[in-house]
């Protein structure tokens, strides 16, 4: 198989599989009806955790993570590290952007972890311990996500290969893409916090 016969056939299977939307799925069988209409209205674990059940977030971004991690991993182990490493992005963007919902899904933060993680865990381990002090210091979920992954570009030029630093630059460019909203109520103040149970779609 050609290179761009290699890449096209990763970026499709990984777009495929990265839009599978798990949180809408298992709250939907849990009995907690359309995550899209409570919260934010996104598919993600952030808030999954909005209806209350934090079994059911952990779940999420098990899932989530996941499908990043097997679209990365599976094209690494049968063609090559950067087949996998665009598989990975475009399994975010199935995430972000899935076909099955009008191209309206997730924020994509823990897929892009999977995807680190396979990709070089020593910038995983840096970027999620950035999430947590960003986190534990002004409890907004969404500045401790774009904060940690802007941070992931620089660990991943000092910790990893450039090509792993290509993959964050363009991971962070898909999280502040779909965090826009996100980014105007941190600056009016108006971010749901984390832990707080929202019940219309203007909140978080």
């Amino acid at each position: 198989m050609s290179d761009m016969h290699t890449f096209f056939a990763a970026a499709v299977g990984g777009y495929l599989l990265g839009s599978i939307p798990f949180g809408l799925v298992i709250t939907r069988m849990a009995g907690f009806g359309d995550i899209r209409l409570i919260g934010s209205g996104n598919i993600g674990a952030t808030n999954v955790l909005r209806t209350g059940n934090k079994a059911l977030a952990l779940l999420t971004v098990i899932l989530d993570c996941s499908k990043g991690a097997a679209a990365a991993w599976a094209v690494m182990a049968y063609w090559d590290f950067e087949a996998g490493l665009i598989a990975g992005f475009s399994a975010v963007l199935g995430h972000n952007f899935p076909v099955w919902l009008r191209f309206r899904g997730g924020k994509g933060v823990a897929t892009t972890l999977g995807v680190l993680l396979v990709a070089s865990w020593h910038v995983v381990v840096a970027t999620c311990a950035a999430w947590l002090l960003i986190a534990g210091m002004f409890r907004y979920s969404s500045l401790a996500s774009l904060g940690a992954l802007a941070a992931s570009v620089v660990f991943a030029e000092y910790l990893a290969t450039r090509p792993v630093t290509y993959l964050a630059v363009g991971l962070v460019l898909l999280a502040f893409i779909r965090h826009r909203d996100n980014i105007i109520r941190l600056m009016r103040g108006q971010e749901s916090r984390l832990g707080k149970k929202a019940s219309s779609p203007s909140e978080g």
